[in-house]
């Protein structure tokens, strides 16, 4: 079975750290490049980070540039996103995804860009 499982959210003060991972199971994640996206309640999902295949590539939503480390290991098949300076705003349910293509496109964040999706993983920002 194809499943990609997302881990490591939690309850964390402003300015504080996180790191999610992103574990699949059923597939090789060295095929794909991972994106990472949230949603926060009443709102769009949004494209936070995205990765290459080899991991020598990798982009950011501006809001999250400067702060959000992504970063990949294929021998373990894990992608991670590594989260410094939180902030109340990036409170959210956090996916990562597959992405639909082998050549990084030119909006690597879009949704319509990613194929399988994890359950997801909350991350609240809080004092």
């Amino acid at each position: 079975q194809v499943q990609l499982v997302e881990s490591g959210g939690g309850l964390v003060q402003p300015g504080g750290s996180l790191r999610l991972s992103c574990a699949a199971s059923g597939f090789t994640l060295d095929y794909y490049a991972i994106g990472w996206f949230r949603q926060a309640p009443g709102k769009e999902r949004e494209g936070v980070s995205c990765i290459s295949r080899s991991g020598s590539s990798t982009y950011y939503a501006d809001s999250v540039k400067g702060r959000f480390t992504i970063s990949r290991d294929n021998a373990k098949n894990t992608v991670y996103l590594q989260m410094n300076s939180l902030k109340p705003e990036d409170t959210a349910v956090y996916y990562c995804a597959t992405g639909r293509f082998l050549v990084v496109p030119t909006h690597p964040l879009e949704i319509y860009e990613y194929g399988n999706w994890g359950q997801g993983t909350q991350v609240t920002v809080s004092s």
